[in-house]
């Protein structure tokens, strides 16, 4: 196993070894790319997941992420089995992170994040991972209908009691998350220390104030979807509807309202070419430039990869320890500039972050 390097959320490298942050404000350290397992139990089978984790757990890193509702909680049972079977230094050494949520069961009370809910979800996903605790356990999205306290209750309950280590959020929006970490404060309950967003070089807006929350608050930001759904791997090409075995081309309904929407975006193909432009510099591919991009974004605390194959895996794990220079990030920066032309976030909001700015 390479050796274990502490660093801040925005510190170096030391050569070519395995980066760990801390999760968020809390103690634990957790490897700067995690292993996503949506795949698991539906687009990957067991046999090929559990070469996935053995392979992750191989090159240093230790952060897995899964969730309940990821095949019908097959994603759970087949992480837990390997679990049970792995060589005990993986075991000791892997970080656990869960979702709850969603629904669970055609009960009306199958979905949400009220406390009955949640009780039952947590449960149920501690006896698929087989474990007594679980490291992070994190809402999967913010729930309308519940109030954000009784939430935070059952998420500290859990805590006291010993089931979670700690809580993070995930696809929450500046308000939201703002509130949930105000009423955690005001209660004396548990704090959340992460938060879970999509985010990748075609998916920026989260920067204008998720991230600045995020980062004002002390939460770790772990980003989904860093290749943008396959798209800056290089594999879709302008006026060329995907087919076959990508994840848009395997669904022609789905892929090619998703293709049309993305592709008469000429920012898309901006992106796309500034980052083959560094990839063919570098001499890697453009998925592990992509990948070192938003993995030395500030606030961002561990990337979650999800691939289909040990393959694409692999690929995914030559972005640990690269780190782009200054010329190769500005060209993707510029590249990717989602435009916040107007207000608040551009045009005249954009004075606001200068006091030195006559008001307007």
């Amino acid at each position: 196993m390479p050796a274990l390097v502490l660093a801040s959320p925005q510190a170096p490298l030391q050569g070519d070894d395995v980066e760990f942050r801390t999760l968020g404000s809390s103690g634990c350290s957790v490897s700067t790319l995690a292993l996503g397992t949506m795949t698991f139990g539906s687009e990957t089978d067991e046999a090929g997941s559990h070469d996935q984790l053995n392979r992750f757990m191989e090159a240093g890193g230790n952060f897995i992420d899964t969730a309940d509702v990821y095949s019908a909680g097959a994603s759970e049972e087949i992480v837990g089995r390997w679990l049970l079977k792995a060589p005990t230094e993986f075991r000791q050494r892997a970080v656990i992170a869960t979702k709850g949520r969603f629904s669970t069961s055609a009960d009306p009370n199958g979905a949400g994040l009220s406390r009955r809910h949640l009780a039952v979800a947590l449960d149920a996903s501690l006896r698929r991972l087989g474990v007594d605790t679980v490291d992070l356990y994190q809402v999967h999205s913010h729930d309308p209908l519940t109030p954000i306290e009784e939430t935070l209750r059952f998420l500290d309950d859990a805590v006291r009691a010993g089931k979670i280590h700690y809580v993070g959020l995930s696809n929450f929006t500046g308000w939201q998350l703002q509130k949930a970490v105000d009423v955690a404060d005001a209660k004396g309950l548990t704090r959340p220390v992460t938060l879970q967003p999509q985010y990748n070089l075609l998916v920026r807006e989260v920067e204008w104030e998720i991230i600045p929350a995020c980062q004002s608050e002390g939460l770790g930001v772990l980003p989904w979807s860093p290749l943008g759904g396959g798209w800056l791997t290089g594999k879709y090409r302008a006026e060329q509807r995907p087919t076959g075995a990508t994840r848009l081309g395997e669904n022609p309904e789905r892929g090619v309202e998703a293709y049309d929407r993305r592709s008469r975006q000429r920012r898309t193909w901006d992106v796309i070419e500034a980052l083959r432009k560094v990839a063919d510099g570098r001499g890697i591919s453009m998925a592990q430039a992509a990948l070192a991009w938003l993995a030395d974004r500030p606030g961002v605390t561990s990337v979650i990869l999800g691939a289909r194959t040990t393959e694409q895996l692999d690929d995914n794990l030559g972005a640990a320890g690269l780190h782009l220079s200054d010329d190769e990030t500005g060209l993707l920066d510029n590249a990717s500039d989602p435009g916040a032309a107007d207000y608040p976030y551009g045009g005249p909001g954009t004075n606001q972050r200068s006091r030195s700015i006559k008001g307007t």
